[in-house]
């Protein structure tokens, strides 16, 4: 399912007392096994897909008794490693906190475990090996990933006389301006594509690699220097000033919960859109007969074009963890085993996290997801900067997104250099700098 691509900055979250969900073991219990406990954020249908995988495990290795606890967040995490009270395996959907947990030494370094068992780190895609270590500390590795791509109603496609998917931001402009349909009062009825910050799966991380900005230059922010944010920022406000603000805010209030059935693309509100590879399955399971193709998301320029967004669910091992040997084989098989990885991406349908393993026989055939494995495993793509302070870099620059798209800034390079001011004073008081 959706994983939160700009999360709160969780140093404030510290001081948060932990309050856990009940384990339950994965199997019936075995004599003079070695229990492992296993903390996990999938919840629902997602947990006991995770389960299958575990029990399988299980079921060959008799020396372990593996317990899984469901619904953990990042505040559960750092309060119980705070405490001394973690569990021997933790896993996290917030990839942008690793630079927390690696630089606080609270998730051990595994690279000493890959080195003795001859784990090779380049059996992973370059953007994940980034978002599982913080300046040469790995201390996670990648369980299933999610990468952003571009979904098309086909059947609004061929109506308007367009011919498959666009391949660049302009190109998506003038789709999106045939696509969108207008009720006598002017108020829009279909959207062709809705470019504003906030909605669905809309941030700055997840359209970054179609222009190839830079985050920092050295340790400071280069939001404003780097004309290539200014430039996208610019497209994106056109688009929404062809729609209207307070046209495009209106019909988003009617646009439909999204996972829910009444989601705006799957109901044929919204022709185009940037979305994750886990709208595959909702729209199988909500609305089959809905006519539609997936691409890479269109691009600036048609070099990048193929490329998008990664994210991923990190998992790694607490340093207050008490089997160390037994969690770390359990990490290496959940992380590096291609049928384990393939069996878990066809029960929660994310995208298997090795190379090797998106291109599996066992993964359950589907045109449709089959497109995220090539973004995910294309050299272009890219994830967001790793820091010592979370994702309190992109809250900032969200706050100023909201004000920009809203009208209310009159000097685009004026204000991004604003951003990158406030952004390096939050790095500095981290005694941190910006990504390694």
């Amino acid at each position: 399912m959706k994983r939160v691509a700009a999360a709160a900055a969780v140093v404030a979250a510290l001081a948060v007392s932990a309050s856990l969900a009940s384990a339950s073991p994965t199997h019936t219990g075995k004599a003079s096994a070695t229990t492992l406990t296993v903390w996990v954020g999938w919840s629902a249908r997602e947990l006991s897909e995770f389960k299958k995988v575990v029990q399988e495990y299980d079921a060959k290795n008799k020396d372990v008794e593996v317990k899984v606890v469901g619904g953990i967040n990042d505040d559960k995490i750092i309060a119980a490693l705070r405490a001394g009270n973690g569990p021997d395996v933790v896993s996290s959907f917030t990839s942008s906190n690793v630079g927390i947990y690696c630089s606080s030494g609270g998730w051990i370094d595994l690279a000493p475990y890959l080195k003795q068992d001859k784990i090779n780190i380049n059996i992973f895609p370059k953007a994940s090996q980034y978002y599982t270590q913080y300046k040469g500390t790995r201390c996670a590795l990648p369980l299933l990933a999610d990468d952003y791509g571009f979904y098309y109603n086909t059947k609004l496609l061929k109506a308007a006389g367009l011919n498959g998917p666009p391949k660049t931001l302009d190109q998506l402009t003038q789709y999106a301006k045939k696509l969108t349909k207008r009720n006598p009062d002017g108020s829009l009825k279909v959207v062709g594509f809705d470019p504003f910050m906030g909605f669905y799966q809309n941030t700055a991380g997840s359209y970054q690699p179609l222009f190839n900005g830079k985050y920092f230059n050295g340790t400071n922010s280069s939001l404003g220097s780097d004309p290539s944010w200014a430039k996208f920022l610019r497209w994106q406000k056109n688009l929404i000033d062809f729609y209207g603000y307070k046209n495009l805010v209106k019909w988003q209030t009617g646009a439909g919960d999204e996972f829910s059935a009444s989601h705006a693309f799957e109901t044929g509100k919204l022709a185009t859109m940037m979305d994750g590879e886990w709208r595959v399955a909702f729209i199988a399971a909500e609305h089959p007969e809905l006519q539609y193709g997936t691409a890479p998301m269109p691009a600036m320029s048609p070099s990048l074009y193929g490329s998008g967004y990664i994210n991923g669910t990190i998992i790694g091992i607490p340093k207050n963890g008490k089997n160390r040997d037994a969690a770390w084989d359990l990490v290496k098989y959940l992380t590096t085993n291609d049928h384990a990885l393939a069996e878990f991406s066809n029960g929660i349908r994310n995208v298997p996290s090795t190379v090797s393993s998106t291109k599996s026989k066992e993964l359950r055939a589907d045109a449709h997801f089959a497109t995220f494995g090539k973004i995910f495993t294309n050299p272009k793509s890219q994830t967001i900067p790793i820091t010592s302070v979370g994702a309190a870099h992109l809250d900032t620059f969200t706050s100023f997104i909201a004000k920009w798209q809203a009208g209310k800034v009159k000097d685009l390079p004026g204000g991004l250099k604003d951003v990158d001011k406030q952004i390096d004073a939050k790095l500095k008081q981290a005694g941190a700098g910006g990504a390694p």
